[in-house]
Parts: structure tokens; C-alpha cells; sequence
């Protein structure tokens, strides 16, 4: 790379630091929901995360995201018909190539609409550029106890040795942190990384499948 290019590259990354963060100030001026990460049995120089929620996602924002994930992936395409016994496969004697790819697996139609999904939010770690949140749900029961469900366009801590990434395909590029909190505010968060994302068909949400089962790997307060 050259001097020139290195430059330009140099400053493309700056201004998008830059505007990174002044979204999230924006956020932060009117954030619905502010909230205060320590990631579990993290190195001590794990940074905490800050999770700032401007709004929660409508019904209609919401719904993309259950159907990629619910719905049935499509058959895969009929394999064309073998060429008859001393016949041409094709024009000029060739065939027409191989079997056509597989239909997308139901995470990888889940990680194409939460790219697609407005930004609503940011989660602020040790790095200057944050994950954006794409699907924020939640619920509160008599007792006070708030269930939340988030979704950020990339895997959390992909790029820290520190954070587990489990046994993850490649084409899986998001995380779902489902958070309990107590009435005072305190709780846990367990994440997509080390447990497979459901439906909830009950809540009408992104859920974390055995949430009870799953490792804490966030201790969460407001």
C-alpha cells in the first residue's frame, strides 16, 4: 500500500470513529435505556460495556427478524436430468456446471435482517467503534423482574480472545443478549455465543434457547 493509500485509509477509518461517536451522544442525550455490562471470568483488562437504547423496535421491525428465523428454508432446486447415454450434456459436449448452492440456513437469513434493520441503539465497549443494536424487546412482570432481548449486528468480542465464540458458522455475524433483571436493576446477561437463538413464540420475541442452562457471561446493572 502506499503512502497516498495509507493516508486515505487512515482517514476513512477516523471520520467513521467519528461519526460513530456522534451518534452515540445523541443516543445518549435522550437514551431510553442505559445500562452498565462487566463481562464474566474476563480478563481484568476487559473493558465493561455501556448499552445505551434510544428506542425499542416496533412490531413491524420486529417481524422480519422472527421470520427469517421460523420459517422453513425453501427446497433446494430439482437437480437437472442426466444427459441421455451417448448424448451431448450441453452445448459443445460440456455440462452446466455443478449442483446450485443450498438455500440460506435460517442464521444466515436471521444475520441478513438484522443487518437490514434500522440502528436503534449502540453497545460501547474498549474499542472506539460500538456495536450497533438492531432488536431491542422487553418485558416486566409483576414482580417488578425485566426481561431484554437485544440483537447488534456482530458477534460480541469477536475480534477479543478473551470473549467465547462457540462453535459459530461463518456466515453467523450478530449477537442476541437476553438480559433478566431483578426490581432493583441488577442481574445477568447470557449471549448467542454460547447458546442457540430461538423463537419465543409465547413473548413474540428473539429468545436464547435453555436461557436457565446457559452460561452468565455479563453481570448487568443500571
Amino acid at each position: 500500500m502506499t503512502g497516498s493509500s495509507a493516508a486515505r485509509v487512515g482517514a476513512a477509518v477516523a471520520v467513521a470513529a467519528a461519526l460513530s461517536v456522534c451518534a452515540a451522544s445523541i443516543f445518549a442525550a435522550d437514551a431510553t435505556m442505559k445500562l452498565r455490562a462487566d463481562p464474566v471470568g474476563a480478563a481484568p483488562t476487559e473493558a465493561p460495556l455501556t448499552i445505551e437504547l434510544f428506542r425499542w423496535s416496533t412490531d413491524a421491525e420486529r417481524a422480519p427478524l422472527l421470520t427469517a428465523l421460523s420459517a422453513r428454508p425453501p427446497a433446494p432446486p430439482a437437480a437437472p436430468a442426466a444427459a441421455p447415454a451417448g448424448g451431448r450434456a450441453g452445448r459443445g459436449g460440456r455440462g452446466r456446471g455443478g449442483p446450485p448452492p443450498p438455500p440460506p440456513s435460517p442464521l444466515a437469513r436471521l444475520t441478513a435482517a438484522v443487518k437490514a434493520a434500522p440502528t436503534i441503539g449502540f453497545i460501547w465497549g474498549g474499542g472506539p467503534t460500538g456495536y450497533s443494536i438492531k432488536y431491542a424487546w422487553h418485558s416486566t412482570s409483576s414482580d417488578g423482574t425485566e426481561r431484554i432481548v437485544l440483537a447488534t449486528d456482530r458477534r460480541l468480542g469477536a475480534n477479543q480472545p478473551s470473549w467465547p465464540q462457540g462453535k459459530l458458522a461463518d456466515d453467523v455475524d450478530f449477537t442476541v443478549i437476553e438480559t433478566w433483571l431483578d426490581g432493583k436493576g441488577s442481574g445477568e446477561g447470557k449471549t448467542s455465543l454460547t447458546a442457540r437463538v430461538v423463537v419465543d413464540d409465547a413473548e413474540k420475541t428473539l429468545a436464547l434457547d435453555a436461557y436457565a442452562a446457559a452460561p452468565a457471561q455479563l453481570k448487568v446493572k443500571r
